[in-house]
């Protein structure tokens, strides 16, 4: 707390009751939650010490209360909880006003009178804990004081406050686990959000491996002479050609080969070298286009799945906290340690949508799965483009092989017959 909040405020119940009391409109929020993944590299205590140390210089410096709250059960997922006041503290101990009315003046500095009687006025925030630009600022505190703790104990690993997106980094993102999906995965138990992330770290390495095969590919063909290069037709006659083909199924396979590079061939019409390097500038183009679309379609898909996953918490856990809202404090007690789990998945799930709807006030859960089911058909059709650049990628690789047995053929036959006295 700062230092002139008065001292019966260490109590937590004594603070959060006296928020109440002063917060009398029906819809006043009472409290901002700021959760913290805390690096599972350090220890209990090191991280105890990293979560107050970031809330004293964000938050308790600038004026709030924070109650810190460490979850540590050793599933290996660490993380804080703290509780932060919106309503600034006056010297003398008594609560301040979140904001004050200011009257909006005329050209001659006289007030604004309007139809009702009233003046024009505006709200005017006392203090700027509720600017946008504090999110981003909090959040990149938190990674910079992270990286100290992370530095100052040796270890190598960093985080990074911002998206993939935000950094260049061409991932698809993975989700959110969760307690209780982390806890069944390492039992063993998969889970839809297990499967999620699994399939993600599929697709980046999907990504990552074909766009260093185009450049590599890219690379190799702009580095070939148009003018003295193979033919289409003599690329094709050294792949027929191959060696090692013994067994029928090895026979059999090097007939599809062929086929398929014809028809990759005739379906793009190419019958040169630059009409290749050409197509190959295209698939590079396209490959770009198809990835980042990949990408923020799963971004959204992500999205999508929390908010549907925060609505059924929601509506899910309502009723048990209503419950819970409506009994007496010492009853009150008893019912959270039987149902803390819920109660406190209701009370994510509330800021959460919140947070989302930005004052809105009806869920448009419909809105979403639509949106979800659409993405999910759209993503359909982007593999399978993805997976056509996939083959267009081999044929440009055989090609190029075929290519590669040519100039070695040629190389061979230019070496000098040495003869032996």
């Amino acid at each position: 707390m700062p230092d002139h909040v008065p001292q019966e405020y260490t109590d937590r119940s004594l603070l959060w009751n006296a928020v109440e009391r002063v917060e009398t409109a029906k819809n006043s929020q009472l409290a901002r939650e700021i959760e913290l993944a805390l690096p599972v590299e350090l220890t209990q205590e090191q991280n105890i010490t990293l979560a107050c140390e970031y809330a004293k210089k964000h938050f308790v410096s600038a004026g709030m209360c924070a109650d810190v709250c460490i979850h540590d059960t050793g599933n290996g997922n660490p993380h804080a909880h703290i509780m932060l006041t919106l309503r600034p503290i006056k010297e003398d101990g008594k609560w301040g006003a979140k904001s004050k009315k200011e009257y909006i003046l005329d050209d001659n500095g006289e007030r604004i009178r309007l139809k009702s009687g009233q003046y024009k006025s505006r709200k005017i925030s006392t203090v700027d804990w509720n600017e946008q630009t504090k999110a981003e600022e909090w959040r990149s505190g938190w990674a910079d004081i992270v990286n100290k703790y992370l530095s100052q104990q040796g270890i190598a690993e960093r985080v990074d406050h911002r998206s993939y997106e935000r950094q260049g980094i061409e991932k698809i993102p993975s989700i959110h686990m969760g307690v209780a999906a982390s806890q069944m995965e390492k039992k063993g138990i998969k889970t839809e959000r297990g499967d999620i992330n699994r399939q993600v770290i599929v697709s980046n390495n999907q990504i990552c491996q074909l766009r260093a095969r185009i450049r590599k590919a890219k690379e190799w063909l702009y580095s070939q002479p148009l003018d003295d290069a193979p033919t289409m037709t003599s690329m094709m006659s050294s792949i027929a050609n191959a060696r090692n083909l013994e067994t029928k199924s090895q026979k059999v396979r090097n007939l599809q080969t062929q086929a398929n590079l014809l028809n990759f061939l005739q379906i793009n019409n190419i019958s040169s070298m630059a009409q290749l390097v050409d197509k190959a500038t295209k698939i590079n183009d396209e490959f770009y286009k198809v990835s980042n679309k990949i990408k923020a379609t799963e971004r959204r898909l992500s999205q999508l799945e929390q908010h549907l996953l925060q609505c059924d918490n929601y509506k899910q856990y309502r009723a048990i906290y209503e419950k819970y809202k409506e009994l007496n404090p010492r009853k009150a007690t008893t019912f959270y340690s039987k149902h803390s789990e819920k109660i406190q998945l209701y009370e994510t799930a509330k800021k959460y949508l919140y947070d989302v709807l930005s004052g809105r006030k009806t869920i448009p859960i419909q809105k979403w799965q639509a949106e979800q089911k659409q993405l999910l058909n759209d993503r359909f059709t982007l593999c399978e483009n993805y997976y056509r650049l996939q083959d267009e990628v081999r044929s440009l690789e055989l090609l190029r092989k075929g290519a590669d047995n040519i100039i070695c053929e040629k190389a061979r036959e230019r070496q000098p017959i040495q003869t032996h006295r």
